[in-house]
């Protein structure tokens, strides 16, 4: 069975690429109390605060009826970022040859728990950054690299 992310993917993903936008990611998580569903939208023009807006209204509805979440939760539309989460297979292998940061659960053999380099390949159980090869079990997070130089 699907998992809430799985499942809000779905259900929201057409509408949203009609609407002219690329979904590129989904997010159901708790914080402290409260608990939020994060969609992710990108375009080639960017994402504005109007765009967010747009995608808001058209999902809303679509949301409550589906009523996947049965707890209360916040609603949040946004854009990935410049430094973009790579939590997917699809933004992984999309980012092959770029500067990545990799962050691990808890040091490794070389005393270190944080690496940043290219990333030179993927596969189901490693990932390759420069010279160094990480299994993915190991990795808490992945991120892009913006260079603001």
């Amino acid at each position: 069975m699907a998992n809430i992310e799985e499942k809000i993917e779905n259900l929201v993903k057409t509408k949203i690429e009609n609407l002219g936008y690329d979904l590129y990611d989904v997010e159901y998580v708790k914080e402290g109390k409260n608990y939020f569903l994060r969609i992710y939208i990108d375009s080639p023009k960017g994402i504005d605060l109007n765009d967010c807006e747009k995608v808001n209204n058209e999902i809303t509805d679509i949301l409550d009826e589906a009523d996947y979440i049965k707890d209360q939760y916040f609603l949040e539309i946004s854009s990935p970022g410049i430094e973009r989460i790579l939590r997917k297979e699809k933004h992984l292998q999309n980012n092959i040859g770029a500067k990545i940061h990799v962050k691990l659960f808890q040091k490794d053999e070389n005393g270190k728990k944080e690496y940043e380099g290219i990333l030179n390949q993927v596969d189901n159980q490693k990932i390759t950054l420069d010279d160094k090869t990480i299994e993915r079990k190991n990795i808490a997070q992945i991120k892009t690299v913006y260079d603001w130089e």
